[in-house]
């Protein structure tokens, strides 16, 4: 993934509104907006432009079933972003070992200078 795929990803994950948004399209399927706009405690509009930042970011895709647009998870981006969050989650648990250990040993050293 490009960093600004990743960028653009974070971004459009980073949003309490559009993951509420896209944990209704997660649940239940494919759906128009208005049906997305009855479920949260946002205006129409504001879920059109949430949907917005989520396609552009590969997460939904929307096609149109006559006069309505639904719209879909696209669940390889998500799987991608679940993968990303978790190589995320593991580096930091990398970073904080590391430091642990830094820590841990700083306080053995000055336990053992004070032991003298």
């Amino acid at each position: 993934m490009t960093t600004e795929a990743e960028d653009e990803l974070w971004s459009a994950i980073g949003d309490p509104s559009r993951r509420r948004v896209l944990d209704l399209l997660v649940n239940n399927g494919e759906v128009s907006a208005s049906w997305l706009a009855g479920r949260v405690p946002f205006s129409r509009q504001a879920v059109s432009k949430h949907l917005v930042v989520l396609e552009e970011a590969g997460l939904v895709s929307r096609r149109k079933q006559g006069r309505e647009v639904l719209y879909k998870v696209e669940a390889g981006r998500l799987d991608q972003a679940t993968r990303a969050m978790a190589d995320l989650a593991a580096e930091w648990d990398r970073r904080l070992n590391a430091i642990k250990r830094l820590a841990e040993s700083a306080y053995a050293e000055s336990k053992e200078k004070r032991g003298r």
